[in-house]
């Protein structure tokens, strides 16, 4: 299994896979000199906090980008880590990788035949740092990205100490956990732990489970992997 990190301004990604020659760095530059071109003449684009409409032919990560935010009504920029990790790991799929672990900044795209965990950071004070998904052998792609209202420098309106969200789609899996984590608020951290539930519910056809963490309370939607407690994360 070979482990690496790939930089590109921006995108931070970790990665573990078992293919030995992949030249994924030269495909993430492809796709986001595609992305920063678009954004050239579209500032809107970079700026909504709201999903927009674009007319004309679109480059694969900025249609991937718009189509996943659409569903979550959040901005396109919302889903890019997730449209990142998603594509990569579609083109080392397309390699023929059978176990692949692309991490862009928390958002996760993976596809494994062996099991792998999958650690949960939400810096809470009861669960620490210290739980985990244990995601069984799969030979589909799954997306697992989190959003958090205190960790972390993306913009969320909410309060919660994470909200992760496990979707067949990765783009889809980091808008709908921004969307989520953004009603997380209330008086009470059962408060916010209800309204994201109500808002993650609405959303239910799109994704496969969530789980909201905030302070002593958690929240669960939909069939999640199995949690375990551990020091010891594979990711």
């Amino acid at each position: 299994m070979n482990h690496s990190e790939i930089n590109l301004d921006e995108t931070h990604i970790r990665l573990t896979t078992d293919l030995d020659n992949h030249d994924l760095k030269r495909y993430i530059f492809s796709i986001r000199r595609d992305l920063k071109n678009f954004i050239l003449k579209n500032q809107d684009f970079l700026l909504s906090l709201e999903p927009i409409s674009v007319n004309g032919r679109l480059s694969l990560i900025v249609k991937t980008m718009i189509d996943a935010s659409c569903v979550c009504d959040v901005g396109p920029m919302a889903c890019v880590a997730g449209a990142i990790s998603q594509l990569s790991l579609d083109y080392l799929i397309s390699r023929d990788s059978k176990y692949s672990i692309v991490e862009n900044g928390g958002d996760i795209a993976l596809i494994n035949n062996r099991k792998v965990l999958c650690g949960i950071y939400s810096d809470n004070p009861v669960l620490e740092n210290n739980i985990a998904f244990q995601i069984s052998p799969r030979k589909k792609p799954l997306g697992i990205c989190t959003s958090s209202g205190k960790i972390g420098h993306s913009i969320s309106f909410g309060k919660s100490d994470s909200v992760s969200v496990i979707s067949k789609s990765p783009a889809m899996a980091d808008g709908l956990a921004t969307r989520i984590a953004n009603e997380c608020n209330g008086d009470t951290s059962e408060d916010k732990v209800f309204s994201a539930l109500e808002c993650g519910e609405k959303y239910r056809e799109f994704f496969d489970g969530a789980l909201i963490i905030s302070d002593e309370n958690v929240g669960t939607i939909g069939r999640l992997p199995k949690l375990v407690e551990t020091d010891d994360f594979d990711i």
